[in-house]
């Protein structure tokens, strides 16, 4: 068999979720990559994938075996690059993640230069608001906020994000100062659930942590809607800094208990070790490293 074809269509269908999908990417029929990759398995004496009829999913030797073929198929591309004039010309297809609010506002601008600078250059963009297993969903580049948690990942650091308390200006005339975080507990609240699952909110002051209840007069799973209601004045409302700064700028919003921030939180941008780096992954690294440490500084 031809092992290098094989070991492409097995991260193929890796990528593209399903064993159709893979094939139509390939531009070869179905029993086709079916009978590839049980040829593969049963050359490799292991089972790489588990299916059934709605999903596929790696079994813990496909994923190592995945690992290595994304290196070796990486390698033999440089290498073919190497040869050619197209070493500079980043080319084929990338598959890059970010939280959504964030790649809205930060990541998708790159990524429309990039896709200018090199039009050889297709790209799979995926904002979601949850941690994307590089491996298993066939992402090359992820935008991560928070401590990278995969010792086997690259992180470069960009940047901070705070996390902040905001409010309407006309609502902090009604209410006054807040001068401690307990003081919320004695007004409206909006609780967005992916940065508060529960109903206490996180502060600090000189390096000890502070938890307070708050009463949620709205619980919200989507952080545009939250924001929404936070500048129409229903409650005080935790964001991360990002998310509100233009309406801060506005004068819509204002932070309040600034004193009492947790630690900011860190901003990286994830990928697999540099070897196993294309020539396209390591440009867009690159560029997007430098492009968010300038859009982070301030």
């Amino acid at each position: 068999m031809d092992k290098l074809n094989a070991m492409a269509t097995f991260v193929q269908i890796v990528n593209s979720g399903s064993l159709t999908a893979a094939a139509e990417v390939r531009g070869t029929s179905l029993p086709t990559v079916v009978r590839t990759l049980a040829t593969l398995e049963q050359l490799l004496g292991v089972r790489l994938l588990n299916r059934t009829t709605r999903k596929i999913t790696l079994t813990d030797e496909g994923r190592y075996y995945l690992e290595q073929c994304r290196r070796i198929l990486s390698d033999i591309e440089d290498a073919e690059l190497a040869l050619t004039d197209q070493q500079s010309e980043p080319t084929g297809q990338l598959n890059i993640t970010a939280p959504v609010m964030f790649g809205k506002i930060h990541v998708r601008p790159i990524v429309t230069r990039f896709m200018k600078q090199f039009d050889r250059i297709n790209v799979a963009l995926l904002l979601l608001d949850r941690t994307v297993n590089l491996i298993d969903e066939g992402i090359d580049v992820a935008i991560r906020i928070g401590h990278p948690g995969d010792s086997s990942l690259v992180a470069r650091p960009v940047g901070e994000i705070r996390r902040v308390v905001c409010a309407t200006p006309e609502l902090l005339d009604k209410t006054g100062e807040l001068k401690r975080p307990e003081d919320l507990g004695n007004n409206n609240c909006i609780r967005v659930t992916g940065l508060a699952p529960g109903p206490t909110w996180h502060f600090s002051k000189n390096g000890k942590q502070l938890t307070v209840p708050v009463t949620d007069t709205l619980v919200c799973n989507q952080i545009d809607a939250a924001i929404d209601a936070c500048a129409e004045g229903i409650g005080f409302g935790v964001f991360l800094s990002y998310q509100v700064e233009s309406l801060v700028r506005q004068g819509k919003l204002a932070y309040v208990l600034v004193d009492y921030e947790p630690p900011p939180m860190p901003v990286s941008v994830v990928y697999s070790q540099p070897r196993l780096m294309s020539t396209r992954v390591r440009v867009f690294v690159d560029l997007i490293t430098q492009d968010l440490q300038q859009a982070l500084q301030h």
